[in-house]
């Protein structure tokens, strides 16, 4: 059968065919066409495992609320909410709404996801802070186990990833990425601190976990950081160790300096006294030695006196450098294969488990999968989609701010 045709007109003299067939000649070409089979291979379909834009009052039902974690009066209270700027007011988010509370949510995922499966974990989520953030955290966590107790979700309980922004005073402000290591039995931060958003406008924030060993962070869809899971944090032990066979000698000499043996202290030099009479000073006429004592000139420093002596310092001769200790390859270092395979038990859950001094935090737009493409189409369905009429509308709100104290000064001038 005809697998396609091409036909060009050269006055109408030239026409080329092409058929599936073991051999074609075409005038004095010869093809040879070895048809055995022909496939097409579809990409794999991206899983989605959770995805949640909170666009419905029956959010509640989907999510649950701590009640073991903390007393009553600590957890503050989710507001359901657009805010008071954004891109589309029907849009809703949830938003931390009382200061100084504790938070917390969790929902199940729709499917397990596990990282024996063998698939990328990408979990991205948006984040606006309506205040002026002073201390507080904005971060999500993916929880593992098919046990999982919502109603006494909180800090203690085991989590598999830890991702966004946590702020607490001028200097400490960073997008957190922690991950949990089977081998090391232990949650891993990442070594260098990934800066995070403070302003008021909304920001995505994107966590790949690749199975190459591979992790990236994106913030509004640009990648702000990459690299080896390897190289960021400490899911292997050292390739080389300090050999415990090896001691510095104890005749080792570690001064690169000593005193000069041949510098002596000058004799008498032991005698200068650190302050002297003032032989400027002279006895003040009213003076009467019966009434006010013998008169004494004041002290002052002794131009002479130079301290407690000391030997001129000399290279020594018998300096070394400083000792280091040899190394030696670690036998207890195994490359880890698996180190992306931070939900080996199956994460189950995903939830916030936040303290805020400060509230006002809206969160929105959450998904989990196995594809980055995914979660960037998933962007461009939310995120981009709200981002500029948001910018705008807080620029209008800011200015009409501005406005309103300019006329209250204007109004406080002409009232004085």
């Amino acid at each position: 059968f005809s697998i396609f045709s091409i036909s060009r007109s050269r006055s109408d003299d030239l026409k080329i065919l092409l058929f599936f067939s073991p051999l074609i000649t075409l005038n004095t070409m010869k093809f040879s066409i070895l048809a055995t089979a022909a496939f097409t291979i579809a990409p794999a379909a991206a899983e989605i495992y959770f995805k949640e834009q909170f666009n419905d009052e029956a959010w509640k039902d989907r999510w649950t609320e701590p009640t073991g974690w903390k007393a009553k009066h600590e957890m503050g209270k989710w507001k359901h909410t657009a805010g008071e700027y954004y891109g589309d007011s029907s849009d809703k988010g949830i938003q931390t709404s009382e200061d100084a509370r504790f938070y917390g949510l969790s929902a199940p995922l729709t499917k397990t996801f596990n990282s024996s499966d063998g698939k990328d974990l990408v979990l991205q989520y948006s984040v606006k802070h309506e205040q002026n953030l002073d201390c507080g955290g904005a971060y999500i966590k993916l929880l593992p186990g098919d046990n999982f107790d919502a109603a006494n979700f909180g800090g203690d309980t085991p989590y598999s990833v830890m991702f966004g922004p946590d702020i607490c005073g001028h200097s400490n402000k960073r997008t957190h990425v922690i991950l949990h290591s089977d081998n090391k039995n232990d949650n891993l931060l990442i070594k260098k601190d990934i800066p995070t958003e403070t302003d008021n406008l909304t920001h995505l924030y994107t966590l790949v976990v690749r199975t190459d060993n591979t992790f990236e962070v994106f913030v509004d869809n640009k990648s702000v950081r990459s690299g080896k899971l390897e190289d960021e944090f400490d899911f292997l032990p050292e390739k080389e160790i300090k050999d415990p066979d090896q001691s510095k000698p104890a005749d080792w000499v570690d001064d690169a300096q000593m005193d000069d043996p041949n510098d002596q202290k000058p004799d008498g030099y032991d005698d200068i006294p650190e302050d002297i009479p003032d032989p400027d000073a002279a006895k003040p006429d009213d003076w009467d030695d019966e009434d006010d004592g013998e008169w004494e000139p004041p002290m002052i420093d002794n131009p002479d006196y130079k301290g407690p002596w000391k030997a001129k310092r000399i290279a020594n001769p018998d300096y070394k450098g400083p000792w280091v200790h040899p190394m030696i390859p670690n036998p207890d270092y195994v490359y880890d294969e698996k180190m992306h395979s931070v939900c080996t038990d199956g994460c189950t859950h995903i939830g916030f488990e936040l303290w805020q001094v400060k509230t006002g935090t809206l969160f929105d737009d959450i998904i989990v999968t196995d594809s980055l493409e995914e979660a960037q189409k998933f962007a461009e369905e939310t995120f981009f989609k709200k981002k500029d009429d948001e910018a705008d509308m807080l620029d209008e709100k800011k200015e009409a701010e501005r406005e309103e104290q300019r006329k209250a000064a204007v109004s406080n001038v002409a009232y004085t």
